[in-house]
């Protein structure tokens, strides 16, 4: 099989439900667009009836490669892995609940064409939203944009176009273990773009990111971009130095002139914040040592089972 214009790189997690209509939308869509592209499926350790259904579709078509992981690594390790894989000059990244729309794909590629190499795509709304999901999403980009040097679009998602030299630096040197990659698409410089687009609510099934699952996600952006939280301590420990030298100097003059301080209660108040700031602290600099032991380990970022496709 020679390279495909696009490939399409998509990460299934328990979506037995809605693959073979992601399927057939995105199929009718590509076949209008280009005559050479492949759909790279990424089965991140399903446990339904998702791998049999994947099984079926490639199998049946040849342009369709199933990348089936040992065990669920998670949706970033799954992105990485159809990266490694494809062999496009564009790579589409993107979910098969059909919240990303395939139809938006041809203008993708027109940037493409255009010489854009990452396109980062925009949420500008989604349909299935709460009012507590938008809040928090517009709190994380404007905290991670405040304390890291590397300013993020805000609303970007799992949806993006690189161009092939973006998907091979991706590939051979940004392999880390915790790892935020529609963050890592937009610090690696190329000529880049933006697209704004609704996301519909799902055509079935239902969303597998609970919130433990995004407060991780948001851990690891921080920690793959910014380092302030590291400094907090020094920050800190110079202000509590301060406040502690000021007490000193007071206790000092009101015990010189024979009126003792009695600093019980402000004794108490200041030991429990400073022991407080001092377990935070502690545990910030073990979450990154923890990071860094991670990397050392250089553990493989997602173990694959077997590929399955029909060439």
């Amino acid at each position: 099989m020679s390279n495909p214009a696009c490939s399409i790189v998509v990460s299934v997690y328990n979506e037995e439900a809605v693959l073979n209509l992601f399927y057939k939308h995105i199929t009718e869509i590509l076949d209008k667009e280009t005559d050479a592209f492949e759909i790279i499926f990424v089965n991140d350790g399903s446990q339904d009836r998702s791998l049999q259904i994947l099984t079926e579709i490639a199998h049946g078509d040849n342009r369709v490669k199933v990348i089936n992981f040992s065990r669920n690594f998670g949706h970033e390790a799954a992105m990485l892995a159809g990266i490694d894989y494809s062999k496009g000059d564009a790579v589409i990244c993107m979910d098969s609940d059909l919240q990303h729309p395939p139809v938006l794909i041809p203008e993708m590629l027109a940037k493409c064409k255009e010489g854009y190499d990452v396109i980062n795509m925009v949420r500008k709304e989604r349909k299935d939203a709460g009012f507590f999901k938008r809040v928090t999403s517009k709190l994380f980009y404007k905290f991670i944009n405040m304390i890291s040097p590397v300013k993020l679009v805000p609303n970007a998602s799992d949806f993006f176009l690189i161009s092939r030299p973006v998907a091979d630096l991706i590939k051979n040197d940004y392999q880390e273990r915790t790892r935020f990659l529609r963050g890592l698409i937009q610090i690696v410089g190329f000529n880049n773009t933006t697209m704004d687009y609704v996301a519909p609510e799902r055509a079935a099934g239902q969303s597998h990111y609970s919130l433990i699952k995004l407060m991780r996600l948001s851990s690891s952006a921080v920690a793959s971009f910014s380092k302030t939280p590291l400094k907090i301590g020094l920050y800190l420990g110079l202000t509590f130095g301060f406040l502690s030298a000021l007490l000193i100097i007071y206790s000092i003059i009101m015990w010189i002139v024979d009126k003792p301080v009695s600093g019980y209660t402000t004794l108490i108040i200041f030991l429990s914040a400073f022991a407080g700031i001092q377990l935070t602290v502690t545990g910030l600099i073990g979450y990154y040592i923890g990071l860094i032991f991670d990397e050392i380990k250089k553990r493989p970022i997602f173990v694959i089972q077997n590929i399955i496709s029909n060439e």
